[in-house]
């Protein structure tokens, strides 16, 4: 496949439909938004051309796109402000950048081969780790029309206010927006009423070295189609958990190829302890749960950890499954609606920092976006898109594994790893039993 770039067109400023009113100028971060990092959230959403005239010329799709997000930056006022000092949201109407862009290629050919993160990139108005991320713009959109009339929306969101609800809230709300169904969503902007802000700097636990010799970290997608999906389930329902969910025995399967891939590639001190973070909405399971769409972040990451030795894969989605029991207990979720809930956040995140540190215990941090229906709150009225894709950050000095829906109800995994791990883990005989690599199930 020839080299794909993506040419700029034009920039501009999308600023709300209607000001924000006086009383509404100043927005509080809450405790949670202030530590977190100063860095974007991204999506970037594909979709193909169709022959029928309601679909629109690029022109018409990308004006439509401008005047629906103008309309609904007035809504969530704050996304087109700027934030002072990690404290406010100075929300003066600055608005959203929009960028508009066209690559010379056809959206078909881009998806034969879609695993090139080099590629992917061009799709996003801003890079993740971006400075403007912990001051301004929130949000940045841009617009890039494929030669076909296919079309990517690649969306930056800072994580200052965003957490992966906050963005699924916006983008579902923006779409109904452009189709003027009239089922726009209504934010709940009052974060800082559940989590008061203090004085806090952006919190960034420190990575686990992926290797002493400074093994370069790989980026490759694999794909868990539904019915591999069904026998992986078959193959790790147990006396413990009966009926597991799509998400765990893929993460329990992802979790344990890669554990085998760092034993055999241990140098110097043999690890001892094997942790994992799953990054958890918080919202439903206080008690009381919180609003639904409630922007902020209200993500925490959840631990799940053990000494090391052999798990079969139905006792590792049942350790999954009760670490996140024992993490939210009953005692603990009555904590998050009370005066000291921060308190019961940043106990859990010393824990994690302490084994951040330890040279024997060996980390995986896991995203799962499959409970945002990413696929169906993006209608636009071109229909739903044709794939969904967040990059994740390849950094070198993390494990990362990013889970997302695919179309017909399959799960892609985007994994990070060392170039030593990646290599053993990629031909690991039970990975491939139920992934695919580097292709889209669509």
């Amino acid at each position: 496949m020839a080299e794909m770039k993506v040419e700029i067109i034009s920039r501009e400023i999308i600023k709300p439909s209607s000001p924000t009113p006086p009383q509404l100028k100043s927005y509080r971060l809450s405790s949670l938004d202030q530590l977190s990092p100063e860095i974007y959230g991204r999506v970037v959403y594909f979709y193909t051309a169709h022959n029928d005239v309601t679909s629109g010329s690029p022109d018409q799709k990308s004006e439509q796109l401008k005047k629906s997000l103008s309309e609904s930056l007035s809504r969530f006022y704050p996304f087109a402000g700027r934030i002072n000092n990690n404290i406010t949201v100075e929300c003066n109407d600055d608005g959203a950048p929009y960028v508009e862009a066209k690559l010379n290629g056809l959206l078909s050919t881009f998806l034969e081969k879609p695993n090139n993160p080099g590629v992917i990139e061009q799709f996003f108005p801003a890079a993740i780790q971006s400075p403007e991320a912990g001051t301004w713009p929130i949000l940045q959109v841009q617009a890039t029309f494929f030669d076909c009339g296919g079309l990517a929306v690649g969306v930056c969101t800072s994580h200052k206010l965003f957490d992966a609800r906050t963005m699924s809230v916006f983008i579902k709300s923006w779409a109904e927006t452009l189709k003027g169904s009239g089922q726009t969503v209504v934010p709940v902007l009052d974060a800082a009423s559940y989590f008061p802000p203090g004085r806090h700097r952006s919190f960034r636990p420190p990575p686990q070295e992926l290797n002493k010799a400074g093994d370069q970290s790989v980026t490759k997608l694999f794909v868990f189609d539904k019915q591999k999906i069904v026998d992986l389930k078959a193959k790790t329902a147990g006396d413990r958990v009966k009926q597991p969910s799509r998400v765990e025995v893929v993460t329990a399967l992802i979790w344990k190829c890669v554990m085998a891939a760092s034993r055999s590639n241990t140098v110097g001190v043999p690890k001892k302890t094997f942790f994992m973070t799953q990054a958890v909405d918080i919202r439903k399971r206080a008690e009381p749960p919180m609003p639904e769409h409630l922007i902020g972040n209200f993500a925490i990451p959840a631990l799940t950890k053990y000494d090391d030795h052999e798990l079969e894969l139905s006792d590792l989605v049942a350790e999954l499954r009760e670490g996140l029991v024992r993490q939210f207990d009953e005692n603990k979720a009555k904590r998050l609606r009370g005066d000291d809930a921060l308190q019961v956040i940043l106990e859990d995140a010393k824990q994690l920092m302490e084994l951040f540190r330890r040279d024997d215990a060996d980390s995986l941090m896991v995203t799962s976006l499959c409970a945002f229906k990413l696929y169906e709150i993006a209608d636009f009225g071109w229909g739903k898109p044709t794939w969904v894709n967040i990059l994740p950050l390849a950094s070198g000095l993390s494990k990362l594994v990013t889970l997302m829906d695919t179309r017909d109800g399959g799960l892609e995994a985007w994994v990070t790893l060392g170039k030593k791990d990646m290599d053993l883990f990629e031909r690991d005989p039970l990975l491939l039993e139920f992934a695919t690599k580097n292709r889209l199930a669509i």
